[in-house]
């Protein structure tokens, strides 16, 4: 049943984006400040509307709310016009949100448990999305693509997400001899979001400045000169620095709760306002001292771990779950729409599969058995971990900010969009039957 209503959705979908220019003409004609706010409210209502709509049908159906919001958002391409004549509006959105979902997915994380699986995960996380790109940069060029758009698209892509991630491990009941692996793979997916930050950016600067991506020893020479690994290494230690200052926060914060407790006074509303200005304060100070924001929120979530094993906490952390799973994700997810049209995702699907089929068949697999070779890992941890291939949030993040860098770049966003598409449907199916035919789960 729930299949024929998303069928409807999209109709309705469709039918609004006809009638969308001339609704935006008559507000466009309200002038001034008011022709400003009332496209802010109609971008802001299809965000909330939509993504609630899309969230509720997905319910008992093979697609994940991420995909269907996506491809939503593309059938809305008109209707949010506004958002594609603003740009940086969308990039400042997108930041924000990423920072905060950043931060949640080091909450995820029991700081405890992280210490056990530290090396793998860091091997996966880091030299596993380094082996990634390496391998997908070739295929890319073998493919058509030029060497920027190549370059610039491996980076994107190379990290795996938590939107999809976490859904799907709450789901499955590992054996004990098999439980760490949930645990590395959503360490991994929060970990290696910053890194593809990190790293993305410094493909970018490539690009500005000149360097000839055109083959693998033009990007190796150019990614490991002394100037570029010194400035990976300011993103990686300020933007530390700052994660640190952003736990010292939470640090005083969890100090205030729990003498608030202690008094029996409760938690109180207006205590998530805390929670959620600490990742963007930490962004801010991150970027201040040129280190990476994106890092800096993670970190700050990570080493703060106020949610574990405190009861008074429970309450914030539901809220803020519930934040971004009704908010900020739908508003990622949908905000391609405005810089991808229908025809342009058609036009790529060819390609898209292709990438993705690269990603899910040859990138990943290849990644895991290198990077975790020095590991403890068995050949059925390293098969199950082959299969986390799902990208989302951040990917997409990273993509409306250097396609706004870059609007030349035109396949960027539609590539990304596929690639999402495909693994987030994909992949959240394979992974109970994997889990299965592999006996890592009861």
């Amino acid at each position: 049943m729930n299949y024929a209503k998303i069928a409807g959705l999209f109709v309705v979908a469709f039918l609004l984006n006809r009638i969308a220019p001339a609704i935006l003409g008559h507000l466009t004609a309200l002038g001034g400040m008011d022709a400003a706010i009332a496209n802010s409210l109609w971008c802001m209502g299809l965000f909330l509307v939509f993504g609630w709509a899309c969230s509720k049908l997905a319910e008992g159906t093979v697609f994940p709310n991420f995909t269907l919001q996506l491809l939503v958002g593309v059938v809305l391409h008109d209707a949010l016009a506004p958002i594609a004549a603003d740009a940086m509006l969308a990039v400042v959105v997108c930041t924000a949100l990423a920072a905060i979902i950043l931060k949640g997915g080091g909450d995820e994380l029991d700081r405890q448990d992280i210490v056990k699986i530290a090396f793998p995960t860091v091997m996966i996380a880091v030299v596993g999305y380094l082996i990634t790109f390496f391998v997908l940069f070739p295929i890319l060029l073998a493919m058509g693509l030029d060497g920027k758009t190549a370059a610039l698209l491996g980076a994107i892509l190379g990290s795996t997400d938590p939107a999809a991630l976490i859904p799907t491990m709450k789901r499955l009941v590992f054996k004990d001899e098999y439980k760490r692996l949930s645990s590395i793979s959503v360490a991994e997916s929060a970990l290696n979001d910053a890194v593809g930050a990190i790293f993305t950016a410094a493909v970018a600067s490539m690009v500005l400045a000149g360097v000839a991506l055109d083959s693998l020893g033009g990007l190796v020479s150019g990614l490991f000169s002394a100037e570029n690994m010194l400035q990976l290494g300011k993103q990686f230690l300020f933007g530390s620095i700052a994660g640190a200052i952003g736990w010292a926060a939470m640090y005083g914060y969890e100090t205030y709760k729990s003498r608030d407790n202690a008094r029996e006074v409760g938690e109180t509303t207006y205590d998530f306002a805390i929670v959620l200005a600490i990742p963007l304060v930490t962004f801010l100070l991150a970027q201040a001292i040129h280190g990476n924001g994106f890092l800096a929120a993670f970190v700050a979530g990570l080493f703060a771990n106020y949610n574990h094993g405190k009861e008074y906490f429970h309450t914030t952390l539901r809220t803020m779950e519930v934040k971004i799973e009704s908010i900020a994700k739908p508003t990622i997810f949908m905000m391609v729409g405005p810089f991808v049209a229908l025809g342009e995702l058609w036009d790529s699907a060819l390609l898209g599969l292709l990438v993705s089929l690269a990603f899910i068949l040859v990138a990943r697999p290849v990644a895991v058995m290198l990077s975790l070779l020095p590991t403890d890992l068995s050949m059925k941890d390293k098969l199950f971990m082959s299969v986390i291939r799902e990208t989302g949030v951040i990917p997409v993040v990273l993509a409306v900010i250097t396609a706004a860098q870059f609007p030349e770049l035109t396949q960027l966003l539609p590539l990304t969009a596929w690639v999402v598409i495909w693994t987030l449907t994909l992949l959240p199916a394979i992974t109970p039957w994997w889990s299965k035919k592999l006996g890592v789960v009861q």
